[in-house]
């Protein structure tokens, strides 16, 4: 671990979600035999980099779920020899990614956990992002506190962005706006209860967000590092390309 992760505070998170369950439609015919977080990038697959950077931010458990190839995945998982220790949640069915956190919940404790999706990628800047979410999360405040990417920085995203950010840091969806600056990066810290009164089945995000946006507890954090999207095939040459050298080191000085 680097000197920069050292200075993680006290209570950084010590578990986490890697969301490995989808099924890779829009990454056809790559993801038609081997599952979308096993898609090489930079030389190693999505779902070690999102392993890594865990590992590197004191994650001592990761919780993976799986569903399409999900056998692949655990094979993956059992043979990776580093850190952190590992859990597959199998989902016999696609739980979306509410749904799949609310099954893992027992795996993942009582204190509040870090949630990377595995389709996304980041490089970090100055101070790593995990770092930086850990240190800015305020659970007195906040249900989840969410990275976000300046969406004219993205690489492989062409959305119209998620997000609006006061100075405070806190997020108000784009709604009916054309546009807003900031997509959602795929990676967050979340507290354990806003999940525990789900029912169980399919459930996505947006709606646990919206209701912390209603109550104020919903929270951002703008990443100051490249942002890669790995969404199409044709898009996976491009951020290949980018991991391997970088445009640029990060985005906002």
């Amino acid at each position: 671990m680097s000197d920069r992760y050292h200075r993680l505070p006290e209570d950084a998170p010590r578990r986490a979600m890697v969301l490995a369950a989808g099924l890779g439609l829009r990454m056809r015919p790559l993801t038609l035999t081997r599952p979308k977080p096993l898609v090489q990038v930079g030389g190693q697959t999505l779902l070690d980099h999102a392993l890594d950077r865990l590992a590197d931010a004191g994650v001592e458990d990761a919780v993976v779920n799986a569903h399409w190839l999900a056998d692949q995945v655990e094979t993956h998982l059992a043979a990776r020899t580093r850190a952190p220790r590992t859990h597959l949640s199998r989902e016999e069915t696609l739980l979306e990614t509410a749904g799949g956190i609310r099954k893992a919940l027992p795996l993942l404790g009582d204190a509040p956990f870090y949630v990377v999706n595995s389709d996304v990628l980041w490089l970090d800047g100055p101070v790593p992002a995990l770092t930086r979410l850990a240190r800015r999360w305020d659970p007195a405040a906040m249900d989840f506190l969410l990275l976000l990417m300046p969406t004219v920085w993205a690489v492989g995203y062409e959305g119209r962005g998620d997000y609006h950010m006061d100075p405070a840091g806190r997020l108000r969806h784009r709604g009916s706006d054309s546009i807003a600056p900031f997509v959602a990066a795929g990676v967050m810290i979340a507290r354990p209860d806003a999940y525990r009164d789900l029912p169980e089945g399919p459930a996505g995000n947006a709606a646990l967000w919206h209701a912390a946006e209603t109550s104020g507890r919903l929270y951002g954090l703008r990443h100051d590092g490249p942002w890669f999207h790995v969404g199409t095939p044709e898009s996976l040459a491009e951020v290949d390309a980018q991991v391997r050298q970088p445009r640029v080191r990060w985005a906002e000085p």
